[in-house]
């Protein structure tokens, strides 16, 4: 009996109890042995299956699991990279990708690469060589903390700061580091806790494991916004931070971040808004007369926001931006050491020695954009966000989750959408499964507004639709294993299958 069955007989039951009854039976040593060996049988064998779409170039291109014993020449690696790039780019450039490429128009990404080679050797570590890294980082963090409510009315915007990350992930690992630091030093709390929806980003969860910062999550109401009733209730004397998203990732709703952060300001507790899909469109779809709910520092309450630059910000991958109301919560994320024999020691961020040229790259993309081009990409980006909603929308056995801005996540009460999301994979698309509850969602960028790219996403979206009331039962494909990942209770099982995953990207 493999993983599918067993799913599916168990999925007759309460998934809590099943769940529940999983955890004893996995504390026998006889069947946590046959259990285990069954997952591993089963991932096993859906990694084979994956095994040749992860790994597309074996026997195509050199492969070196060793040094070769003669450097290979300039000429022959750069043809290398250059056949691989062209077989890689079509895809993401005829817009057929979700998010992933935000921007990439040829001359942007020439300018940003011509950004970087100038500054290819710069290290922001060692500020004294390279002062000009200092410059651009100091304003990139201006510039996004002004889009973001500094200087506004009320806020105080003067003592808002930041600091220049590797990307989003690295921006809410140092903000809750930050609020834990500052809890256990002005508070004495040694057992923090942050409360979520669970619609917050992967990262918080991360946060937590590294940190050891309780992660309580909280489901989000039937608009696929945060449960304020629901997040009140869960604060407890432990309690460090409120998180809210702005959007969430999985379906692009804004969560009740007024009514959260005033929560979190009246009960004296940090709150950071996840900005880090949002934080470069949403400013400038409110001044493009959109309906965006408050989200930035001119809520009193928000004391920290995450920003990714190279998303929206049209910067080149590798940047984020997280900002602070005051130096004071700052100063919790920076790393200092005065006892090294190796001299005095300080960064800003985890890492010691960073790629100053990525920096330089995204100042020169802010600086060349303007607001003029930051409103100019939001508009175009929404009107094809509009095309695709509504052609969503006349598909009948097709629903859209919440009232979403621009990313777009859709489900089906009628068919299995992972087998969707399969056909229209083999149609060149590249889109996010999703569970909890099941659906698919495309994040959309400039590549999405190119003539003619969402109204092909429509036409294939049907196609799909047909195809697959005309073939339930069809096998193959990432549909499994995104099932097993929605419905399957015993979540070591799909944690198990991840492990096999990851372990697969690392093979020669």
């Amino acid at each position: 009996m493999d993983i599918n069955t067993v799913e599916q007989q168990l999925q007759r039951f309460n998934p809590r109890m099943v769940a529940a009854a999983l955890r004893v039976i996995k504390s026998i040593p006889y069947f946590k042995k046959k259990i285990k060996a069954m997952i591993l049988k089963e991932s096993a064998s859906i990694m084979g299956e994956l095994e040749g779409s992860l790994k597309p170039y074996r026997g195509v291109f050199p492969a070196y699991a060793a040094l070769p014993e003669k450097g290979v020449s300039r000429a022959e690696v750069l043809s290398i990279m250059r056949r691989i790039k062209s077989r890689e780019e079509a895809k993401w450039k005829n817009g057929f990708v979700s998010g992933a490429v935000y921007h990439g128009d040829a001359g942007h990404i020439d300018f940003l690469n011509q950004a970087y080679a100038i500054n290819s050797q710069s290290n922001p570590l060692h500020s004294d060589v390279w002062p000009s890294i200092a410059k651009y980082e100091a304003e990139i963090v201006s510039m996004t903390a002004a889009m973001l409510g500094a200087g506004s009315a009320g806020t105080g915007g003067d003592g808002i700061c930041g600091t220049v990350t590797s990307g989003g992930t690295e921006s809410i690992l140092l903000a809750m580091k930050a609020y834990r630091d500052r809890a256990r030093e002005e508070r004495g709390i040694r057992r923090p806790e942050m409360i979520a929806p669970s619609t917050a980003h992967a990262a918080f969860d991360k946060a937590s494991q590294y940190f050891n910062i309780r992660m309580i999550r909280i489901p989000v109401d039937g608009n696929s916004r945060s449960d304020v009733a629901a997040m009140r209730k869960a604060v407890t004397r432990r309690t460090v931070v409120i998180v809210g998203s702005a959007p969430s990732f999985p379906h692009g709703m804004v969560d009740t971040i007024g009514e959260l952060s005033e929560l979190a300001r009246r009960k004296g507790i940090g709150f950071h808004t996840d900005a880090c899909l949002g934080g470069f469109i949403l400013p400038w779809l409110e001044r493009l007369g959109y309906d965006v709910p408050a989200f930035d520092f001119r809520l009193p309450g928000v004391t920290s926001i995450s920003a990714d630059t190279h998303k929206y910000g049209y910067a080149a991958k590798g940047t984020s931006v997280v900002l602070y109301r005051d130096p004071e919560l700052r100063h919790y994320q920076f790393y200092k050491t005065s006892e090294w024999p190796g001299g005095l020691y300080f960064s800003p961020t985890f890492a010691g020695s960073r790629p100053g040229a990525l920096s330089a790259a995204c100042w020169a993309s802010m600086v060349s954009l303007g607001e003029r081009g930051y409103l100019d990409a939001a508009e175009k980006i929404m009107r094809a966000a509009e095309k695709i909603k509504k052609g969503i929308e006349k598909i009948q056995e097709l629903h859209i989750l919440g009232d979403p801005l621009w990313v777009i996540a859709f489900g089906s009460e009628k068919l299995d959408i992972y087998r969707v999301m399969d056909f229209m994979t083999r149609k060149g698309w590249s889109l996010n499964g999703l569970h909890r509850p099941s659906c698919v969602h495309i994040c959309v960028t400039l590549r999405h507004a190119l003539p003619g790219v969402a109204e092909r996403f429509i036409k294939d979206l049907k196609a799909a639709v047909a195809h697959v009331k005309k073939n339930p039962g069809e096998k193959g494909g990432m549909a499994p294993v995104y099932g097993m990942a929605a419905t399957f209770p015993d979540r070591t099982a799909v944690t198990d299958m991840l492990d096999a995953y990851l372990d697969t990207l690392y093979k020669v």
